[in-house]
């Protein structure tokens, strides 16, 4: 078993939202994205999927985004992105998927799920204290962000053997590239990876990657990775 990872999906099989606008890196991207994964990922892997899963506002509507992913290869985590509006309750998420017999789909809200010794952990995120535009309104989703980030962390088993690995998909730096109390909280709780996303276009040059005193960054925005799921373990 691998695990990959590739944030913003960004779906849109049952309504016309033209991507390519956004560039010429988003052109057939779906179709780009579907071989990619069909040459990388095999059906004993796990992808992680942190958040901008479809441009969906309702779940029912998502339905076809789900069925292609669905019909990708490996078991996908999935997490919720700021363009996530379909997104609903865990109970409701769960419906969703017995309903419509989606068997290699989880979603990870305030939870955590383990393979082998390796735990995924992880909250959507939201723009940080430093950014610009942070406002009070921002500092209650943020505190909240914060709080989801360690009922998961929480969740997670302890021991020396588990390396854990945190799916956010805002950036857990500001615009600065300066610590939050999700880094802390990382540090806190001995997390081993941190994978995010969010970021597009001129604002790769934002995304913090490496090493910090133990604690890896990785960015894996789609449209970063050439829609192509990188593996992370």
């Amino acid at each position: 078993m691998a695990i990959y990872a590739i944030s913003d999906l960004h779906l849109a099989k049952s309504i016309d939202k033209p991507m390519d606008i956004f560039g010429q890196n988003w052109s057939n991207y779906m179709e780009r994205l579907k071989y990619n994964w069909e040459e990388t990922v095999s059906e004993s892997d796990v992808v992680i999927i942190p958040g901008d899963i479809s441009w969906a506002t309702y779940l029912e509507q998502a339905e076809e985004d789900f069925k292609f992913i669905e019909g990708l290869p490996g078991k996908k985590i999935i997490s919720k992105g700021n363009h996530d509006y379909w997104w609903t309750t865990h109970s409701k998420l769960q419906q969703f998927l017995i309903k419509n017999g989606f068997k290699t789909i989880e979603f990870m809200q305030n939870n955590s799920y383990n393979f082998g010794n390796i735990t995924i952990c992880g909250t959507r995120g939201w723009i940080c204290p430093g950014d610009d535009g942070f406002r009070g309104d921002d500092r209650k989703i943020y505190n909240r962000e914060v709080q989801r980030l360690e009922l998961s962390l929480k969740s997670a088993p302890v021991g020396d053997d588990i390396d854990i690995i945190v799916a956010m998909h805002y950036s857990p730096f500001n615009s600065k590239k300066e610590s939050t109390d999700f880094v802390e909280l990382m540090y806190k709780y001995k997390v081993k990876l941190c994978i995010y996303g969010h970021l597009h276009g001129e604002g790769f040059k934002n995304a913090v990657m490496g090493n910090n005193n133990g604690l890896e960054f990785k960015f894996i925005s789609a449209d970063y990775l050439e829609f192509k799921p990188i593996r992370i373990i």
